[in-house]
């Protein structure tokens, strides 16, 4: 794995690791509150993040609407605790998918379902930036909507 891969995998790190770190200040009652009417609740939102690395990969690889419905269709990450794993284990897959590819495969082109076009690289630094919006969303679901300032630095 080159170093510029490295380096994208390990912010994406750090962004899983202040999730953890945010989720220790909710209570799973905290999980059900939906700020803004048919949006994420905080939970769903979790539960998004939890699923990023994972289904970004599956995107970066071309899955179709139909693949990626049925991969949604199959996760239930409900509690902190399932969150929370399936932060990591995605994660860690995404370590595996990454460190597997070549340069070439690096600078391959792919289509996502809805037609935009990146390299598997510009793919990998697309899930730093997903990873990192949802972080900042739910950062400032808990400031602003369950008052609970959990005091940690979103980037080192």
């Amino acid at each position: 794995m080159d170093t510029y891969c490295k380096s994208a995998l390990n912010q994406i790190g750090i962004c899983v690791q202040t999730v953890v770190e945010i989720m220790r200040n909710l209570t799973e009652d905290d999980l059900l509150r939906r700020p803004t009417p048919n949006k994420y609740s905080v939970g769903e939102l979790l539960e998004h993040l939890a699923t990023i690395c994972e289904a970004d990969w599956k995107i970066s690889n071309e899955a179709t609407w139909e693949e990626m419905d049925e991969y949604y269709a199959t996760l239930s990450y409900k509690t902190i605790q399932e969150i929370e794993r399936g932060l990591f284990q995605n994660y860690e897959s995404l370590i595996g998918n990454y460190r597997n590819l070549s340069e070439a495969d690096l600078q391959t082109t792919t289509t996502s379902y809805w037609g935009v076009r990146y390299t598997r690289y510009e793919w990998l630094l697309e899930i730093v930036a997903h990873m990192y919006h949802h972080s900042g969303q739910l950062h400032a679901m808990m400031v602003h909507v369950l008052g609970k300032d959990p005091q940690i630095m979103l980037f080192e």
